[in-house]
């Protein structure tokens, strides 16, 4: 049997029935929705504004002072393996006493040793082909008097004594350092100071804690300039140059667990109170 109803003029028109419907629900549900969002309130957002991040503890500060960008050499390049090593042994070489400022290892030039042209290569380290080692970074680039504390060795520097008759001030300066044999000896004040044994590495509060810093931070407050990068202390340096906010896990011996923690700290004789 056939169906009477069935034929495709009857389908044809049943699908655009249905197809109309759809459409008009779909044109009422997009007038409602407009009318409901132009009935609501604005939304309004506060500004958005930097945040206002204080300045660090000034005790503390010198730890943000070196970025990545400012090293010659990155933090995390490996050593090459002919230059000249450093580790605790060739440190101390350099040091008439704990604490005391490194002396000079190689040779200076003329102009090197009176325009005193150090920072060039230690204000931000790296390779040195002429001496075949990797240049440590000062954590103190602002003394531009490097060797008014840092000696040279005069067997290695290459300046001459001013000859006779040299002018006054000339004279002068290297009287400074090169005593007169003939001149009376000058009078020493005398004072209580000695020396201090090198200080015990690895000290910590407890099993698996951050080591303590067994050291005063006056002039070497900045940490990575001396723990991080090729040109460190192999002993010392970090395995984690990235984390610059160093003093928040490491503290001064001192400070560590009320001065509880190892039983040897660091600090420069004359020190200020606050630099320790």
């Amino acid at each position: 049997m056939t169906d009477p109803d069935f034929s495709p003029t009857n389908t044809l028109a049943r699908l655009l029935a249905i197809g109309a419907v759809v459409v008009g629900m779909l044109v009422v549900v997009i007038v409602v929705t407009s009318v409901v969002f132009e009935r609501e309130e604005p939304r309004i957002h506060p500004p958005v504004t930097s945040l206002d991040v204080p300045p660090p503890i000034a005790s503390e500060a010198e730890v943000f002072r070196m970025d990545r960008e400012v090293r010659a050499v990155a933090w995390d390049a490996p050593r090459r393996p002919a230059a000249h090593p450093r580790n605790l042994a060739t440190f101390r070489r350099l040091r008439a006493y704990p604490g005391a400022p490194p002396r000079v290892p190689h040779g200076l030039t003329d102009a090197e040793f009176r325009e005193t042209r150090c920072n060039h290569c230690h204000a931000s380290g790296g390779y040195s082909p002429r001496f075949g080692a990797y240049a440590p970074v000062t954590p103190h680039p602002e003394w531009s008097g490097c060797l008014q504390c840092h000696a040279a060795d005069a067997s290695i520097v290459g300046v001459e004594l001013p000859p006779p008759g040299a002018p006054a001030a000339e004279q002068a300066r290297c009287g400074q350092c090169h005593i007169d044999p003939d001149a009376p000896s000058p009078r020493l004040v005398s004072v209580n100071w000695s020396s201090e044994s090198w200080p015990e590495l690895d000290q910590r509060a407890m099993e698996g804690a951050p080591p303590a810093i067994p050291h005063d931070v006056e002039l070497r407050g900045n940490c990575v300039a001396c723990h991080a990068g090729p040109a460190a202390v192999e002993e010392i340096r970090t395995t984690h140059p990235e984390r610059t906010d160093c003093r928040q896990c490491h503290v001064l011996v001192e400070e560590a667990a009320g001065g509880a923690v190892g039983t040897q700290g660091f600090h420069r004789p004359g020190a200020a109170e606050g630099d320790r």
